[in-house]
């Protein structure tokens, strides 16, 4: 177990004892579509972790409402929306992206009155087009490779109540922005902002990514796990890849599978690992709450800042 001072600290049993048990909104197929490739994760692992968790922000919501409100009484200023933003950040292949989108289906579903939509920082990727140019494509993920003004840009649009206000999408598949492709994000009530660089202080910039959240969550495991799991991630995109050339992982996919493999493993090794340690990891004790995993993606203790 990592140090945790400023924390509490739960293990799994202590923590699903904070919460009663409930209903919950979705099946183990819906579960299953929700997953990041290769995550694991079970309903039992939803009731457990996932319930105390959406229960927790619910009151942390609350009072981020009620203070608007109030301060806004005290001002003298009109009331206005200001949506609540939380962060998700953690290392890639970790499963961040199953965390935030399981998160937005049980606020979804538990609250209907409220809207939350969800945006990974992938589109803020500069294209691959301008990184070859900047000489970037071995540095893809690291603080650099990410416009950070314009993510800073668009953060203080949401939160100043602008409507329609567009995302780059970012595609997996082809590894690269899409171009003249987004996604909207008009006024919700929660934005979930999910992203490896979403607790980093960006470069040139005075204002930190987190300076607009309202709450922020690092899904953190040991380094040798993960890399474990960035290895079978890579084993299943190449499944996925083998017969479709339009997929980035196709060329990957035509290779001697061994000489893949150690492809991959290089790539975890000179890029991923390195942006974790020296990246990504120093900013986990910036997060309000730490969701630890072990052996096959089990949540085993969860943190929350005092």
């Amino acid at each position: 177990m990592m140090q945790a001072q400023g924390y509490f600290t739960f293990d799994r049993t202590a923590w699903q004892n904070l919460s009663n048990r409930a209903e919950l909104p979705l099946t183990q197929q819906q579960l299953a579509d929700i997953k990041a490739l290769n995550d694991r994760i079970s309903l039992e692992d939803v009731q457990d972790v996932y319930v105390p968790l959406v229960r927790l922000l619910q009151k942390k919501y609350a009072d981020f409402e009620k203070w608007n409100r109030d301060k806004l009484d005290f001002l003298q200023i009109p009331v206005k929306k200001t949506p609540f933003i939380v962060g998700i950040s953690g290392s890639v292949a970790v499963g961040k992206s199953t965390t935030a989108r399981l998160l937005q289906v049980l606020l979804s579903n538990w609250f209907s009155d409220l809207k939350p939509q969800l945006i990974t920082t992938d589109g803020f990727l500069y294209p691959n087009a301008e990184l070859k140019r900047r000489h970037l494509m071995s540095r893809k993920g690291f603080p650099e490779s990410y416009n950070m003004k314009e993510l800073i840009h668009f953060l203080n649009a949401v939160k100043t109540g602008q409507k329609q206000i567009k995302v780059p999408k970012y595609s997996h598949q082809v590894y690269d922005v899409i171009k003249d492709e987004y996604d909207v994000i008009d006024q919700p009530d929660i934005l979930i902002v999910e992203g490896i660089n979403v607790l980093q202080l960006p470069a040139n910039e005075t204002i930190y990514v987190s300076d607009f959240f309202d709450w922020s969550i690092y899904v953190d495991a040991e380094a040798d796990l993960i890399e474990k799991w960035f290895l079978e991630r890579f084993g299943v995109l190449l499944d996925t890849a083998f017969h479709d050339p339009s997929n980035y992982y196709y060329q990957y996919a035509q290779m001697p599978r061994e000489e893949a493999f150690a492809y991959a493993k290089k790539i975890w090794r000179d890029i991923d690992l390195k942006n974790l340690k020296e990246y990504i990891l120093p900013t986990r004790f910036r997060a309000d709450m730490i969701l630890h995993k072990t052996e096959g993606h089990v949540m085993d203790n969860i943190l929350v800042r005092v």
